[in-house]
């Protein structure tokens, strides 16, 4: 039977009987999100994993060196490889999580070219053989919007990272309107957790705030901008292994299709944060630098996931606050 989920997105049937040599791939599966994803879906253990990436950046290996996956494609290869009828056949989902996510990224051309154009054949690859497409979108599509529901109206960008992800859930929207196999977009808020290191500056503050704790005894957090007090922008901070249980949550649901806000639905401020990095180091102080003048008219000082379609769906998925997931990650990165 197909559910009907109201305003939440699309229905689509269930999948046909699984076989024994089945795999899940993931795209980005050496990155931040699709590394921890990695983690939690050998953690079930009813299939093998495949990781799909670019290891140009061989630092990256360490987030899947202690993972036992099945096989590894280069990013340039997959696309080839997905065009085999046989082996495409062996996917039980997709996780679509590369991409270049770095938000002061100006090339247009080659972020059009890496997020959307490459996210484009893929899913007509997995419309064609019919595999289970739940893709990584981003909040970035807001950017200077002050309402957070899926809709057009609220959907501002402010820069070209942020763009890419839009259009191609554009696309989705146009050429997908009632996929008949299931396609999820999640529209990830700010995330934090272990394995981002690699990131650098566009790892989390959470991470940045805890290295400046261990080497200097302070975190350093933006004077207030946008009518917001030092330290008082706010953010939709959600945990890593929470955007995980919400991948599983959609792969376990394939009748459910959509583009949905993956976010904990509570912004919390950078001041939040760090005092949560501070508290759990037991001691430490914060000072407020000026804002960055190239940051200005390109920064989002507040965002709240609005999870009305989400929790439509029938999704019970639970997140964790800054105070409780900040306690958990550093738990892992030691001190």
């Amino acid at each position: 039977m197909r559910r009907s989920v109201p305003i939440a997105g699309h229905s689509t049937s269930s999948q046909t009987t699984r076989r024994a040599d089945e795999v899940y791939i993931v795209t980005g599966g050496a990155g931040f999100i699709g590394s921890n994803l990695v983690r939690h879906l050998l953690s079930r253990g009813d299939a093998p994993v495949v990781v799909v990436d670019d290891l140009t950046d061989g630092h990256k290996f360490v987030n899947i060196a202690d993972c036992d996956i099945a096989d590894y494609f280069d990013r340039d290869e997959f696309p080839e490889k997905l065009s085999d009828s046989g082996f495409a056949s062996r996917i039980r989902a997709i996780f679509h999580e590369g991409a270049c996510s770095t938000t002061t990224e100006w090339d247009g051309r080659y972020m059009m070219r890496n997020n959307y154009g490459y996210s484009r054949l893929l899913l007509a690859r997995c419309r064609e053989h019919r595999i289970p497409f739940i893709y990584a979108s981003s909040a970035a599509v807001y950017g200077a919007s002050q309402a957070f529901a899926e809709v057009p109206d609220n959907e501002l960008p402010l820069n070209v990272y942020g763009y890419s992800k839009l259009q191609f859930d554009r696309y989705v929207r146009h050429h997908v309107p009632a996929p008949e196999t299931q396609v999820v977009g999640l529209r990830y808020f700010n995330v934090y957790g272990p394995r981002e290191q690699h990131k650098g500056g566009m790892a989390s503050v959470a991470f940045h705030f805890n290295n400046q704790a261990l080497q200097d005894g302070e975190v350093r957090l933006f004077e207030g901008t946008d009518g917001y007090p030092d330290g008082g922008q706010r953010r939709d901070f959600v945990h890593v292994d929470d955007i995980c249980a919400l991948n599983l949550w959609f792969l376990d649901h394939p009748d459910v299709s959509g583009i949905f806000n993956a976010g904990t639905g509570n912004a919390q401020t950078f001041n939040d944060v760090a005092n949560a990095v501070l508290e759990w180091h037991g001691r430490g102080r914060i000072r407020y630098i000026p804002f960055p003048p190239n940051l200005e008219g390109a920064y989002q000082s507040y965002t709240e996931a609005d999870l009305t379609r989400l929790r439509a769906t029938g999704c019970d998925v639970a997140f964790r606050d800054v105070a409780h997931g900040v306690r958990d990650y550093l738990d892992v990165l030691g001190g």
